[in-house]
């Protein structure tokens, strides 16, 4: 493991509990909670600009650093949407990209120039994706050329503040609010009880007693990366692959919530767990002898030219309660843009 590596992983574990190191990076965590209240309410006094859409906009994000699921939920909302009639699109920061500017996303899109988990969205959802550090720019650009979109989705754009919402999504993971510090003392970036719209976790939470609705993660099928880039959604049943040696790659946030959900389905994997947003100029099974390598979807977004047999892609969903969309499709009958 890379040393800074190694750091990032001792200050995740530090996040859990309130340890030596915590305690040690409180002052630092005490002027970041003074700058983020003093830029809240530079907005909310009107001193900061809030800009709006010409469309409803919603938006999906969290409060702890980290994936707590906002790239699943921005998806299943986005799907639902479309179900109900609605002519959605995605803006996005499009995080660990070469650039800032204003980008739009299509399946030909480079990683490194879009990021990946809007290139990601981009393929699952079949719906305009731009991308900018600027959400109201991009927001503009994406409805300048896509004039028949009716609702914008904003993923991972909850401290946004200068783009004005009409819904907020906050979604939690099992963590919850960690040991309930904020950065870097904590995994606050702030607080857990900030004012939201709907609630979603996306797993059961006992350290955060707020009100909320549940939704389950499914793994699909694991299939063969090109059909994967093709659209394709079935292949190989995981229980399928319980006698075959398989690896099992991630470079995600919370590697280990992939592979604990490919042994509960009765695999016996070997793991390699990657820093987050990889780039896969080195294949890490180059020299692995075993049968299957199973990645996740967004790693599969920077693997287009593998040619190697043996990857599949397996699907991770989630499935929000029915109520969660009943909750969110109340608040956008009633709350029009302005």
């Amino acid at each position: 493991m890379k040393p800074a590596s190694r750091w990032q992983s001792r200050l995740e574990a530090a996040w859990l509990r309130r340890g030596a190191l915590a305690w040690a990076l409180l002052p630092l965590a005490a002027l970041y909670a003074s700058l983020v209240l003093l830029r809240r309410l530079l907005y909310a006094l009107g001193l900061l600009p809030r800009l709006g859409l010409p469309v409803p906009v919603v938006v999906v994000g969290n409060v702890i650093a980290g994936g707590a699921g906002k790239t699943p939920t921005t998806i299943a909302l986005v799907q639902h949407l479309r179900q109900r009639g609605e002519h959605p699109a995605i803006v996005s920061r499009g995080y660990g990209r070469i650039s800032r500017e204003v980008a739009f996303v299509g399946p030909d899109s480079l990683p490194h120039q879009v990021g990946d988990e809007p290139l990601l969205m981009a393929l699952r959802t079949g719906v305009p994706v731009v991308v900018g550090a600027d959400r109201v720019a991009a927001g503009r650009a994406l409805l300048a050329r896509h004039p028949e979109t009716t609702l914008i989705v904003c993923d991972d754009g909850l401290q946004h503040l200068r783009l004005r919402r009409d819904v907020e999504v906050l979604v939690f993971d099992e963590r919850g609010r960690g040991n309930g510090w904020w950065l870097p003392a904590g995994p606050l970036r702030e607080s857990a009880h900030r004012r939201a719209d709907v609630v979603l976790y996306n797993a059961p939470c006992a350290s955060l007693a707020r009100p909320g609705h549940l939704a389950r993660r499914l793994l699909g099928e694991a299939v063969p990366l090109a059909a994967w880039r093709e659209g394709a959604s079935h292949g190989l049943p995981l229980p399928s692959l319980v006698a075959r040696r398989v690896l099992a790659v991630a470079a995600v946030a919370h590697p280990e919530r992939f592979f604990s959900m490919l042994e509960a389905q009765g695999l016996a994997i070997e793991r390699c767990a990657l820093p987050d947003h990889h780039d896969y100029a080195q294949l890490p099974w180059a020299d692995w002898s075993g049968d299957i390598v199973l990645v996740t979807e967004k790693d599969a977004v920077k693997l287009g030219d593998c040619s190697d047999a043996r990857l599949h892609v397996v699907a991770l969903d989630f499935a929000p309660e029915p109520a969660f969309f009943a909750a969110l499709d109340a608040l956008l009958a009633r709350r029009p843009n302005e």
